[in-house]
C-alpha cells in the first residue's frame, strides 16, 4: 500500500496518503529525505527546499507561492505558503489534443418520455412557484404518500423562498429554473402550485415552458380555491394514474446526461475521487453520452487547463466569458476573489484555490469540452460541458439537475447527506469516511490508494452509474432527502 504520492514528476511537493510520522524515509526516484514533522492525511510536504518567494508546484502546475523558507522534508499548507491567483486575466487559446475516441454503447432501463427525452425515475414533483406556498407543498406531499404503488419512484415536494419579491436577474433566474424542473424528465408528472399573486405566478411560467403535456403538467393556485391541499391531493392521485403508464424500458448509455460536482473536499478528492469521475466522464462521453462540469469558482487557478481542450475557438472564448463573468460577480460584490478553500477543505489538506481547483477539475477527464451553458440553460448537444454555477453545493448540484442532469455525481472528503432533484450519488475520496458514513456513502474511491487501478475502478462506477440509472437507489433517496437551491444575486424588495 503506498503511503504517499508524488502526482506529477515536477512537482516540488508531495501528497500523504496516510498519516505519517515525524522522521518516515521519503523515496522516490533520484530523491531521499526525511520528513521533519508529522503529516495528516491529504496534506503536503516538501520535497526540495523552498526560499520565500518559490512557487508550489502540484499536479505539475503552481498552486501557490512559499510565505517563507521551507526546508525539504516540512510540512507545506497555509501557515507557510499562499495563493498566487490575482484579478482578471488575459488568455491565449493554446489548443492541446483532447481524449476522443468511440466505444459501444452500454445500456441501461429507464423512462421514454412522449416529448423523446429520457429519465432515470417516474417521480411526482410538486413545485411552489414561491415561497408562500412551501408549507402547503410540502402537507399535500405528505398527504400523497398514500398513492405510491410499483412504478412510481416517489413524490415528493420542492420548497424554496424565492418566486416574488425579486428583481432582474434573479427574477430570471427563478422562473428559468423552475420551468427547467417542471420539463425534467425524472418526473412522470409534475404539480406547479402558485399562490396567485406572486411576480413569478402560474401563467408567467407558462410561457417559459412552452408547449406541454396538460396530463403530465397540472397546475393549482392557492388564491383560487376553497381547500388548496385537498385539491392538491386530488391532482396527486391523477397524475399518479398518469405517470404510471410509463415504464423503463432498455436505453443505450448514449442518452445519459451526468452533472459532476465535489463538495466537502480534502487533500486526496483531486488524487482519487475526482480522477475516478473524471475517467467515468471519458468512458461514458467514449459511448455517446454527456456530462456536465460547474462550480466556476473552483475553476480559478486551473481554467487554462479547461480552455485548451476547447474543441474550437467559439467555445474558448465562451470558457474566458465564464471565468471572467464570475470573477466581475466577486468584484461588484467587494469580495476577493481567491477567498477559498473553506476551512474543512483546509482541515482536509487544500492550502490555496489553485491547489482546490486543479484538484477539481481532474472530474473533467481528458475529453474536449463541446459547449458552455449559461445558468438554467439547458444541453442540447453530446460531450463534455462547463456550466456557469457557483461552488455552493445545493445551488450547484440543482443547477447540474436544472440543465438536463439526470443524476449528479458528488465527490467529498468530508461528507454530506444532502441529495438535489435527482439523484446525488456520493463518492468519497477516502475509506475512512466510506467506513463511518455508510448511510451517506454511495461508492468509496479511497481504495485507489490501497493499490486499485483507476482503469478498474472508473469502469465499476460506470456499472454502479447504470445500475442507479436503471433504478437503484442512493443513500439519500433511501433517506428520503430532496433539495433545491436556487441562485440569488441581487437586491430583495
Amino acid at each position: 500500500m503506498k503511503t504517499y504520492i508524488q502526482i506529477h514528476p515536477s512537482d516540488t511537493v508531495a501528497v500523504a496518503l496516510t498519516p505519517l510520522a515525524k522522521a518516515t524515509s521519503i523515496t522516490l526516484p533520484g530523491l531521499t529525505l526525511l520528513l521533519k514533522e508529522d503529516i495528516p492525511q491529504g496534506h503536503k510536504f516538501a520535497l526540495k527546499a523552498h526560499t520565500k518567494g518559490d512557487p508550489v508546484i502540484k499536479y505539475g502546475n503552481p498552486i501557490g507561492t512559499a510565505t517563507q523558507n521551507i526546508p525539504a522534508g516540512a510540512w507545506v499548507h497555509t501557515h507557510n505558503m499562499k495563493t498566487g491567483l490575482g484579478e482578471l486575466l488575459d488568455y491565449t487559446y493554446t489548443p492541446q489534443a483532447a481524449a476522443s475516441s468511440a466505444t459501444p454503447p452500454r445500456y441501461f432501463h429507464g423512462y421514454r418520455r412522449g416529448d423523446g427525452t429520457v429519465g432515470v425515475r417516474n417521480e411526482i414533483w410538486i413545485i411552489p412557484t414561491v415561497g408562500c406556498v412551501n408549507n402547503t407543498a410540502t402537507a399535500i406531499e405528505r398527504a400523497a404518500q398514500r398513492f405510491l404503488r410499483p412504478g412510481i419512484d416517489a413524490i415528493c415536494a420542492f420548497p424554496h423562498p424565492y418566486g416574488c419579491s425579486q428583481m432582474g436577474d434573479d427574477q430570471e433566474m427563478t422562473r428559468t429554473i423552475l420551468a427547467d424542473l417542471i420539463r425534467h424528465p425524472n418526473a412522470g408528472g409534475v404539480l406547479v402550485l402558485g399562490l396567485g399573486c406572486e411576480n413569478s405566478n402560474i401563467d408567467v411560467l407558462k410561457t417559459y415552458l412552452g408547449a406541454y403535456d396538460p396530463d403530465r403538467i397540472r397546475f393549482l393556485n392557492a388564491q383560487d380555491c376553497e381547500d388548496e391541499i385537498t385539491n392538491g391531493i386530488t391532482l396527486i392521485e391523477e397524475l399518479c394514474d398518469y405517470a404510471a403508464q410509463f415504464h423503463r424500458e432498455t436505453l443505450s448509455s448514449s442518452e445519459l446526461i451526468i452533472g459532476m460536482k465535489c463538495g466537502g473536499s480534502d487533500g486526496l478528492s483531486g488524487i482519487t475521487a475526482n480522477p475516478c469521475v473524471g475517467a467515468f466522464s471519458d468512458r461514458l462521453i467514449s459511448t455517446g453520452g454527456s456530462t456536465i462540469l460547474t462550480e466556476v469558482p473552483e475553476m480559478f487557478g486551473a481554467e487554462t487547463l479547461l480552455m485548451n481542450r476547447c474543441e474550437s475557438e467559439e467555445v474558448f472564448h465562451q470558457t474566458v466569458h465564464l471565468i471572467n463573468d464570475f470573477k466581475e460577480y466577486f468584484q461588484r460584490h467587494g469580495q476577493t476573489i481567491y477567498e477559498n478553500p473553506s476551512p474543512g477543505n483546509k482541515k482536509g489538506g487544500i492550502s490555496s484555490l489553485e491547489d482546490k481547483s486543479l484538484g477539481c477539475t481532474q472530474k473533467s477527464g481528458q475529453a474536449p469540452i463541446r459547449g458552455v451553458l449559461a445558468y438554467g440553460k439547458r444541453i442540447c448537444q453530446k460531450g463534455l460541458h462547463l456550466l456557469s454555477a457557483p461552488g455552493n453545493d445545493l445551488v450547484a448540484s440543482t443547477a447540474l439537475a436544472a440543465s438536463g442532469a439526470q443524476i449528479v455525481l458528488f465527490t467529498t472528503g468530508r461528507g454530506t447527506p444532502f441529495a438535489c432533484p435527482v439523484p446525488t450519488v456520493k463518492l468519497s475520496s477516502n475509506s475512512q469516511l466510506a467506513q463511518r458514513k455508510q448511510n451517506w456513502i454511495d461508492f468509496d474511491c479511497g481504495v485507489l490508494t490501497e493499490g486499485r487501478s483507476l482503469e478498474e475502478l472508473s469502469e465499476e462506477l460506470f456499472s454502479f452509474v447504470l445500475d442507479v440509472a436503471s433504478g437503484r437507489q442512493t443513500k439519500s433517496e433511501q433517506a428520503g432527502f430532496h433539495d433545491m437551491a436556487i441562485f440569488k444575486q441581487g437586491v430583495t424588495l
